[in-house]
């Protein structure tokens, strides 16, 4: 059997600190069987979120790497990335409401279960999403149908994923705005994609980042996405 890849978990963060002192925790708990780091990415949050960050001493080493400013989501993740040094990286939001108890299926799934790419899935049987709102379940459900068309997957909108590397050497990104995730099953086409069963959680601090900006900026990079599927990368590139 040969040993388990070393994993990397990317969170970005912006006044998480109250949030990361139970999620680190979860997270050495979670990760016992796996040599592993935590990357945290904070955009400049004033409750010192990533001054909390360093401090951070467990089971798995904490990176910390502070932008200064609010860059978005999906440049968090891609600086993330560069910075961590996993062949398997997995990637979720700090507020938690990803159950890092899943993070071994997810990482499973890539490195014995034959998938490219696997998702946390709210909406295939076995998952549930009961911290949503109305208002956000349907948005959520909109959100979802534009984005379906484009991968063939129950919640192309998930966060929370894991996949080798490698993979990222298929196309270059150019997210924008949060979805980070819908970004890399369409332009490196992983395949298959697997998705694991989650249990969503309402968040435990904070407030929700989600407003008219990024639902502007989700539109866009929809747009961009079908633009790169139908036309490919040059043509898409002129919808930016």
């Amino acid at each position: 059997m040969s040993p388990a890849p070393f994993l990397s978990v990317i969170i970005p963060t912006f006044n998480e600190r109250d949030s990361l002192t139970s999620l680190y925790p979860e997270l050495c708990a979670a990760l016992t069987r796996y040599a592993s780091e935590l990357v945290v990415v904070d955009d400049g949050s004033p409750d010192g979120t990533a001054a909390y960050a360093r401090t951070l001493s467990g089971a798995i080493g904490c990176t910390v790497l502070d932008r200064g400013r609010k860059l978005g989501l999906a440049s968090a993740v891609e600086n993330g990335f560069a910075r961590s040094k996993g062949e398997v990286l997995v990637v979720m939001d700090a507020d938690g409401s990803h159950p890092p108890a899943a993070i071994p299926a997810l990482v499973e799934a890539v490195t014995s279960g034959g998938a490219e790419f696997a998702l946390g899935s709210r909406w295939v049987p076995g998952g549930s999403a009961s911290g949503f709102s109305l208002g956000r379940r349907l948005m959520s459900g909109i959100a979802t149908g534009l984005a379906r068309p484009l991968v063939a997957v129950a919640d192309p909108m998930s966060g929370f994923f894991a996949f080798r590397r490698r993979i990222l050497d298929r196309a270059p990104l150019s997210p924008l705005g949060y979805k980070i995730g819908l970004e890399i099953m369409v332009r490196c086409h992983p395949s298959p994609i697997a998705e694991v069963p989650i249990s969503f959680r309402p968040r435990r601090a904070g407030e929700s980042k989600l407003g008219r900006g990024e639902v502007g900026h989700y539109l866009r990079h929809v747009g961009r996405l079908y633009g790169f599927r139908l036309f490919g990368p040059s043509r898409a590139s002129r919808t930016r």
